[in-house]
């Protein structure tokens, strides 16, 4: 049986990433076209023949909810244009901190659009730094969860820091910081922050030494960039030569660029899962494209692609 013929498309808010990700890849972005009726509903349309392929559709599915509402349009019309394999490549998974009920009557928000993306038609989930890793058994469907660590500790390593000390900005994230120090035979620190309310911090403590180290802050994403900077500044107090952060998802949302044009910290290194919004002289974007075109390459192939889980 001849191989099953792979096909790159790419959703509107994720192009620049696609366009990396197919020239890694050695393709081209399929042609798909996207109408927008006068009150703002759209529809997606592939412009070339998907019967019998293997569909790849980037998209992140960072809010608002249109960026997920494409996706589950372009997985739909893949599904109903004899698509044969349809993979849903999102390097941000949106929705993804609703993963539990941590109080009463609020919803599983990632367990419910994991199903939704099944209905929709995606046969194959590829994804980046979730942020509970538990959310791949919300999936039927296979999903290949890669780390971003695979991008980020050789940037690290090529700074050639001394006296490196790893840090997780809250209690949830002290499995991720261990991985990193491991990699990296460095210290780990640990902030334990108390909240006011959701993206309000009350009170903040270090678990550790920070006097005299270089300081870097591991997280999956970052939001309105309250814990980082308020993390950075207490480090910097406690004694910490230089305190940067690696955050996979830069969300950025609220007041995040001037708290951290104005805060202690040295560097903010990101991915670019999502585009950012506006440049900043902080903000250093190191890119995922290659790291998710040799997956889907591999999947394509049908190859292993445990080289790529290096945490």
């Amino acid at each position: 049986m001849p191989a099953t013929e792979a096909k790159i498309f790419n959703c509107t808010q994720s192009r620049e990433l696609a366009e990396k990700i197919a020239g890694h890849y050695g393709t081209k972005l399929g042609n798909v076209i996207t109408s927008t009726y006068s009150d703002g509903e759209f529809q997606p349309s592939f412009e070339e023949s998907v019967r019998g392929s293997r569909v790849f559709i980037i998209g992140s599915t960072h809010p608002g909810a249109d960026h997920l509402m494409e996706m589950l349009l372009m997985l739909d019309a893949a599904k109903r244009a004899s698509a044969r394999h349809i993979t849903a490549v999102m390097p941000y998974f949106g929705w993804a901190r609703q993963d539990r009920k941590d109080k009463p009557r609020v919803p599983i928000a990632a367990k419910m659009i994991a199903s939704i993306l099944e209905t929709a038609g995606a046969t194959r989930i590829i994804t980046m730094d979730l942020h509970a890793d538990q959310i791949q058994g919300f999936f039927e469907k296979p999903v290949d969860h890669l780390y971003a660590s695979t991008v980020f500790l050789p940037y690290l390593k090529k700074l050639g820091l001394d006296n490196l000390t790893v840090a997780s900005p809250d209690m949830g994230g002290s499995k991720r910081a261990y991985a990193y120090s491991k990699a990296l035979g460095s210290d780990v620190v640990i902030c334990y922050k108390q909240r006011a309310k959701a993206n309000m911090i009350s009170h903040m403590e270090l678990i550790g030494d920070v006097t005299g180290k270089n300081v870097v802050l591991v997280d999956d994403m970052v939001d309105t960039a309250g814990t980082l900077t308020k993390a950075a500044d207490v480090m910097m107090e406690r004694g910490a030569i230089s305190v940067r952060a690696i955050c996979t998802h830069p969300v950025l949302s609220g007041e995040a660029y001037d708290r951290i044009e104005k805060s202690k910290l040295q560097e903010l290194i990101v991915t670019d899962s999502i585009p950012l919004r506006q440049e900043s002289k902080k903000i250093k974007v190191v890119s995922c494209a290659e790291l998710f075109a040799d997956v889907m390459k591999s999947v394509q192939d049908n190859k292993s692609i445990s080289s790529k889980f290096i945490m």
